[in-house]
């Protein structure tokens, strides 16, 4: 155990240098690869061309492009095939060129038994033909080993190492590590191993583990990828419990293979180190979808700013002459990951009877909302600020509203009231949600409402899509900003 702890020191410490650099997705470096390097091949086709035929008489360029682009797509497709695009293989130099090589020779002998069968050899130039696959050869190599240098520089910055949290005791985490540890090539490191029996303390030999709080805390404070589960097999209430304890965190977590896995019939299988796991969650909007989101956020976000940027002067003014007091009002609020965020609104309640915890919620014609208030309430323009948030990167335009720190229903906590509640933190919260387009939104007088609401949501996480995100903004537009909810 004294060298475990001491292994596990030295990859934290080596985790925690890293922090401040953001990671590297592989399955976005892989999508990238394969991007340039299409266009490297038609690049390279150009090139070819403006040397040999650009002067040549009696050439019909269109016959070239066609050609140029027929290869690329075949070249697409067999680097596929000869699994070329896979991230261990951009990580290894000898076999990302040897994969190349085969794959490009393959389009080049594809394309010569076309025309030879075709009987159209005699159209092109051959001469151009070799400059292309020369030159392109040239430039995926290039590319190739340009690639896997800069990965050697982010697996020792961290960026590409994967940090993995693992809960359980006994032989099978042992077993574990040292798999792991036996694959240090595949760029995993461990950052802690997590007991859900720590809270009882230790068992005299040794002092007790880390227990399942610490590791909810670890989460909050820096980046953790997937969280094993390695437990024994038979075990199979013990290991529901600590998925149960665990679901509401933005990680992926996986299983090691046992009778629970007939507990969770959807769980697909993935590979980590070449070792095959269960996927009991995985974390939502990763990869291209999180870039999908960002732009969305990002773009929207600065568009729709500019457009309603006259009408912010007026609103400020309207507060002002109504009552004394700020024009905007910033109340701590759950965000993503269970941090808090200051979400910005126009003020609608007298300065004097503002309510920042939401210790009590807003009623129909409650008092301490002032008369532009309830108008901004009641066509949702209280909310135009947290656009403002969107574009800080602390919100989203469509996503699970985010709640006050003290917000109730029916005189009981939210978290209290709703065992899947912190789940619905997974993603960041939007300013508009599936929840609020399907009339969940406004008061909650009772524990049924709160319950509607986050169904809904966590029903968006686990249904996430562009095409949802536009019919969510689009029924907004239409009819989510008034109701009869909506004061």
């Amino acid at each position: 155990m004294k060298g475990l702890a001491s292994s596990l020191k030295t990859e934290s410490r080596a985790a925690s240098e890293s922090r401040g650099l953001k990671p590297v997705s592989e399955s976005i470096v892989c999508g990238l690869t394969a991007a340039i390097e299409t266009i490297a091949i038609v690049a390279a086709s150009a090139l070819a061309y403006s040397i040999w035929l650009v002067r040549a008489p009696g050439v019909v360029w269109t016959d070239y492009i066609f050609v140029t682009l027929f290869g690329a797509l075949v070249a697409a497709n067999l680097f596929h095939v000869a699994h070329a695009y896979r991230f261990e293989v951009l990580t290894h130099s000898g076999e990302s060129l040897k994969r190349m090589t085969a794959a490009w020779s393959s389009v080049a002998l594809a394309l010569v038994a076309i025309s030879f069968f075709t009987k159209s050899s005699e159209d092109y130039s051959r001469t151009w033909s070799v400059l292309w696959f020369a030159s392109a050869w040239t430039a995926l190599a290039v590319i190739r080993v340009t690639l896997y240098l800069k990965c050697q520089t982010w697996i020792r910055e961290g960026r590409l190492t994967r940090s993995v949290a693992i809960v359980g005791d006994g032989a099978v985490v042992h077993r574990l590590l040292d798999h792991l540890r036996s694959r240090s090539e595949s760029g995993v490191r461990v950052v802690g191993v997590f007991n859900d029996t720590a809270e009882h303390g230790g068992n005299g030999k040794r002092p007790p583990a880390r227990d399942l709080g610490a590791l909810v805390q670890l989460v909050r404070r820096q980046p953790v990828d997937t969280i094993i589960i390695a437990l024994p097999p038979t075990e199979e209430v013990r290991v529901l419990n600590v998925i149960d304890r665990l679901k509401f965190l933005p990680v992926d977590i996986r299983l090691c293979p046992g009778p629970v896995s007939f507990h969770l019939e959807r769980a697909g299988v993935s590979h980590l180190a070449h070792l095959p796991l269960l996927n009991v969650l995985d974390k939502p909007l990763t990869d291209w979808q999180s870039v999908a989101k960002k732009i969305e956020d990002r773009l929207l976000s600065v568009l729709i700013l500019l457009a309603i940027a006259p009408v912010f002067p007026a609103i400020a003014a309207l507060i002002k002459l109504d009552s004394p007091g700020p024009v905007l009002f910033r109340q701590k609020r759950y965000g993503f990951n269970n941090q808090l965020i200051d979400v910005y609104k126009f003020r609608t309640m007298h300065h004097a009877a503002r309510d920042e915890k939401a210790e009590q919620l807003t009623l129909r014609n409650d008092p301490r909302v002032t008369r532009v208030g309830a108008l901004l309430r009641k066509f949702s323009l209280d909310e135009l600020p947290q656009f403002l948030n969107v574009l800080r990167g602390e919100m989203s335009i469509v996503g699970p509203r985010p709640h006050a720190i003290s917000a109730k229903a029916a005189g009981t906590l939210y978290d209290e009231a709703v065992r899947d509640y912190a789940a619905r933190h997974r993603v960041k919260p939007g300013i508009t949600g599936w929840a609020q387009v399907n009339g969940w939104r406004g008061e909650t007088e009772t524990l049924e409402q709160i319950r509607q609401r986050v169904e809904h949501d966590l029903a968006y996480i686990d249904n996430w899509s562009l095409r949802l995100d536009i019919k969510i903004i689009f029924r907004t537009v239409i009819g989510g900003f008034t109701g009869k909810n909506a004061f």
